[in-house]
């Protein structure tokens, strides 16, 4: 008996653990090209995935599980899931079915506790076109010859399930960085020359390197990404700004040239698949080189107009590996507007106006930096020029070196007339 005892205690652990797994929550989170749903778990679970046709449906059979929330109904909105039903099954499964609305690559995997989480299940449902959905547009067009405008990809971080950090008052930082990412693509459209693009325009997860898809699909010349920093110390205060650290564009740099996927990707305008392996290398190498150096340049001007705003984290420009950063073509940079978890800065973070104070502080770093770094084509690249008496387009064509067509269309002028006064483009170029 006294060898009995310590082997059943030893079991109880086992035992116990042999009861049936609780789901305590579902969630979902519909996106313009997928939609996540998330199972809240009292511990991990086996599962099958598996889809059905005529009416196309994904199940999920969960074994050994007990439903302790509600199912929750599929968002208006969503335009892949139509419904989610739940039903038992003999011996304690259950079987969850996603009633579809479009056709869907699913997923699914297992997430240990994080944070304020425990286990989870996450099913993914991607849209069998999400490399030309809605969420990735290409921009629109000009008239030919006309100055384009510069593209800034704006980048709120998190989103979805996942919340980012949360502050003393149970601010959410995916929240917070979204409305700010609003007000800048608010202050950014209204200026000539300039519009704005946003990674997500809702509470949705989207990946990481799915991030800057968009921003490329998007033809950007500037990726931002914008979140609210969180320390164990609630004293810790200010604002700082990220540039991509050698080490991340050296771990890049290998992907590029070892993944297949890349191999016809342009880099700085020039395709890699026609290249040999030093060639491509070579080519990576200047393109990543000549970005940080635009990366660290509007960081500069984006942390020094920050400083007006309020006390900066950090008095320099840091650098790290964050994954957003790492488009070898497209200057990036990572925007941590405070610390949410100081109670003073989360308390600021979500004021409209202070919101408001963060978003035209970046917006002039930003024009500062396009104004002196204007990309070829671009509005920020023209002249700008005063009509004076005796003016005639002709003329004034003839002598910045280009076509009286261009000017015209860079203008959008009908004919030849001109007001003593009124301020023209000059398109750069010839």
């Amino acid at each position: 008996m006294k060898f009995l005892l310590p082997l059943i205690l030893a079991l109880c652990p086992l035992l116990a653990s042999a009861g049936p797994v609780a789901i305590e929550r579902i969630r979902a989170w519909p996106a313009p090209d997928h939609t996540r749903i998330v199972f809240d778990l009292s511990a991990p679970l086996d599962h099958t995935l598996f889809m059905l046709k005529n009416p196309d449906r994904v199940v999920v059979d969960l074994r050994n599980v007990r439903l302790a929330s509600d199912v929750p109904r599929a968002g208006k909105d969503d335009r892949l899931l139509a419904r989610i039903r739940a039903g038992a099954k003999s011996g304690g499964d259950l079987r969850v079915v996603f009633d579809l609305r479009g056709q869907v690559r699913p997923r699914s995997f297992l997430l240990k506790p994080s944070a304020q989480y425990g286990h989870r299940l996450v099913i993914d449902l991607q849209a069998q076109d999400h490399k030309t959905s809605a969420l990735a547009p290409k921009a629109p067009g000009t008239l030919p010859g006309a100055p384009r405008d510069v593209i800034i990809a704006l980048d709120p971080g998190h989103g979805g399930n996942d919340p980012g950090a949360t502050g003393p008052a149970r601010t959410r930082e995916k929240i917070v960085v979204l409305r700010i990412a609003e007000r800048l693509k608010s202050l950014i459209d209204r200026e000539p020359g300039m519009r704005a693009v946003l990674t997500r325009k809702g509470d949705y997860f989207v990946g990481l390197r799915r991030r800057m898809e968009i921003a490329r699909a998007h033809g950007a010349d500037l990726f931002v990404s914008i979140h609210a920093d969180a320390f164990k110390d609630k004293r810790v205060h200010g604002s700082s700004v990220y540039i991509l650290s050698h080490n991340g564009a050296s771990s890049e740099a290998a992907r590029w040239l070892a993944e297949q996927e890349n191999s016809a990707d342009l880099v700085g305008g020039v395709s890699l698949d026609d290249k040999d392996e030093v060639l491509a290398s070579v080519l990576l190498d200047l393109s990543q080189t000549a970005t940080i150096s635009a990366s660290t340049d509007v960081a500069t001007r984006v942390l020094g107009a920050l400083k007006a705003v309020g006390k900066t984290h950090k008095r320099h420009v840091e650098r790290a590996g964050f994954m957003v950063l790492k488009s070898p073509d497209i200057p990036s940079i990572l925007v941590e507007t405070a610390f949410l978890s100081n109670p003073q800065e989360e308390r600021k973070l979500k004021s409209s106006a202070y919101q408001r104070k963060l978003a035209r502080a970046v917006l002039g770093g930003i024009k500062a930096y396009f104004a002196d770094s204007p990309p070829p084509g671009t509005l920020f690249a023209s002249k700008r020029y005063i009509i004076a008496r005796g003016d005639t387009l002709s003329g004034i064509a003839s002598r910045h070196g280009v076509s009286l067509r261009r000017l015209r269309t860079a203008n959008e002028l009908s004919g030849d007339l001109l007001k003593v006064g009124q301020v023209i483009t000059i398109p750069a170029g010839g």
